[in-house]
Order: C-alpha cells, then structure tokens, then sequence
C-alpha cells in the first residue's frame, strides 16, 4: 500500500500555510509556520476564537473550512488541529480541495474512516503527514534505533505505564464528550499507542478492562484502563492506563524484557532512564525541557522532505489499534 505514486512536492520549499482549529496546539504549529514560512490563513467554528487568533499570529480569519480552501487558493499545506471527531472531514476537504496535509493526532475516531481518508489521499494525489511528537524523543528514538539493529536481540515482554491527571474542571467544550473526543486513550496516549506499534509491531490480540472511576459526572468514556497484547512478533506486553492520578501528572515509562537486556523508561515523559542493564553497554541521550511537544523537530522534519515523516498509514495504524482496546474492553 505504501506504493503510491504522488506528485512531486518540493516541502522545503512550501511558504503558505493554513491551520483549522484555533485552539492550544494551534499555537504551537502557528509559531513554527511563522518561522519557515506564511500563516495565510485561519479557520475556526467560533469566529471570535479565530479572530483572536488571526490577530496574534496573521493570515485571514475564516469560520467555514469550505469558504477558505476555495478561497485561499495558493495555500500549499493544511495544519489540522480541529477536536478529533472533526480530523476525517477536514482532511479530507483539505486533500479534495488540493492540499497538502499535516494533521494532528488522532488521524480520525474509526477504522472506517481512516481507510476512507487513504483512499482520497491516493485518489486525489496529494500527501499526509501525521504529529507523531513522540517519535521526536531522542530516548525513544535511541530505543528504536536498538530494536532495529538487532542490538536487544528478541522481545520477550514490555509493559507501559501512562498515569496523568485531568480535572474534571479539564473537560469543557467537546473534551470529555464521547464525540468529538473519542476517549482517553485518542485524546491522552495516543501518541504512546504509536510508540508501542513503532518499537514492537502489530497487535495479535487483546484482553482487559476500562472503567470510568473518577469523572463520571464530566466525561463520557474510560478514566482508567489495563490490557494485555499478544504482538504479531508473539511478545507479550501490557498497558495501564489513567487520568486519576493525584494532583499532577506522575509518569510514561516503558520496561522492556529481551534477550540481551533489560531496560525501563520513565519519568513524566518518558524522559528519564531509570535503568538499563544490557549484553553491550548502551548510552542513552538526555532529554530535558519545558514543552515535550516536540513541533519544532516535527516542522524540521517536515520542510527536510525526509521520506521517513509518519504519513497516513502510521495514523490508520494507531486507529486501529485502540479501536480494537475498546472493543476488547467494551
């Protein structure tokens, strides 16, 4: 499937941007359009919101995502930071109306419509990336470049631990609503059900439970979860999964068990090495700062024109993925 042929697209040479959605992660894409290039315009349900931001950062406001890609013809790529229930429509417009695509996570709620995004993308010849900000972590990144090279040798299990905390005071607007949110684990960790996809491979398999223990009067989905997987690679791994955690984030972190090492992640990023005792000494990279967002890397990455930046089916994959947690736990 990843044989598509594209019209060339010189990425390096893009200068006119637009972003539908003008909330919090907007901002970030908007500093990084800013510094390669032309914020030409913006889009936003809620005019005032997309006022507002207009002003801030430039380019012309717009309420409707249909008046703006037919009137802003020479726009060459699309952030989409719209509620995740709206990421389908909108990318989709945006590949009709001759656009470039760079979408935030999720790629969509549902398999269906993943697969129908894949299809325009081929159909109407134009290109797809995905926000994949934790591939971005030079630890993570480290990890990869081990498990690729054969350096741990087989994976016998790993477990990830995701335990954040959200307020229901958190849950306004269309977060918490079953849609367009989609749930904890597309709207929290989907970026770390990319990661264990990335490092381990496809999922088998799935068994566990959710429950929401903590938010029943503000959200409409899971607070908590566990699963176990069976890999296509047959390791075993699980997640655990919550939002209750007391008072503040606390951790994302990974151990590993393989045959030449045994290594554990942690910290509230998974930002720390905790410990790593392996057959050959192995030296990971520090990785310390404010934002762990990563939007600076992804935009360098971007107007690079590597061929290696996550695309459509990086995002039909996670999809997938934690549509079958769901069904499992349901």
């Amino acid at each position: 499937m990843r044989g598509f042929v594209f019209l060339p697209v010189i990425f390096g040479a893009m200068k006119s941007f637009a972003i539908i959605g003008c909330g919090r992660i907007a901002k970030r894409h908007a500093e990084n359009i800013l510094r390669i290039g032309k914020l030409t315009a913006v889009c936003d349900v809620d005019s005032s919101k997309a006022e507002s931001f207009a002003k801030e950062f430039g380019g012309t406001r717009y309420d409707s995502v249909d008046e703006m890609l037919a009137s802003e013809q020479d726009v060459e790529m699309v952030a989409i930071c719209s509620p995740n229930g709206f990421h389908a429509e909108h990318i989709i417009k945006s590949l009709q109306a001759g656009k470039n695509v760079l979408a935030e996570k999720p790629l969509c709620l549902t398999k269906a419509a993943a697969w129908q995004i894949v299809e325009t993308e081929k159909y109407c010849r134009r290109k797809l990336f995905i926000v994949k900000s934790a591939r971005y972590n030079p630890i993570v990144k480290k990890l990869k470049e081990l498990i690729d090279a054969g350096a741990l040798g087989s994976i016998y299990s790993f477990h990830f631990n995701c335990i954040w905390n959200r307020k229901d005071e958190y849950y306004t607007d269309w977060k918490g609503k079953l849609f367009p949110d989609g749930g904890t684990l597309y709207n929290q960790f989907s970026h770390f059900i990319d990661v264990m996809i990335w490092l381990f491979g496809e999922v088998n398999d799935v068994r566990g439970f959710k429950a929401n223990l903590a938010h029943a009067s503000s959200i409409e989905f899971e607070d908590t979860g566990a699963v176990t997987f069976q890999m296509a690679n047959e390791a075993i791994g699980s997640l655990h999964w919550s939002v209750n955690a007391f008072q503040k984030n606390h951790e994302l972190a990974l151990t590993i068990v393989a045959e030449r090492g045994t290594i554990r992640l942690g910290g509230e990023n998974l930002n720390e090495v905790q410990y790593v005792n392996t057959e050959t000494p192995i030296e990971f990279p520090l990785y310390h700062r404010d934002n762990w967002s990563n939007h600076t890397e992804i935009y360098n990455h971007l107007m690079a024109g590597n061929s290696d930046f996550p695309d459509v089916f990086d995002g039909v994959r996670v999809v997938e993925t934690i549509e079958k947690i769901y069904q499992a736990t349901a």
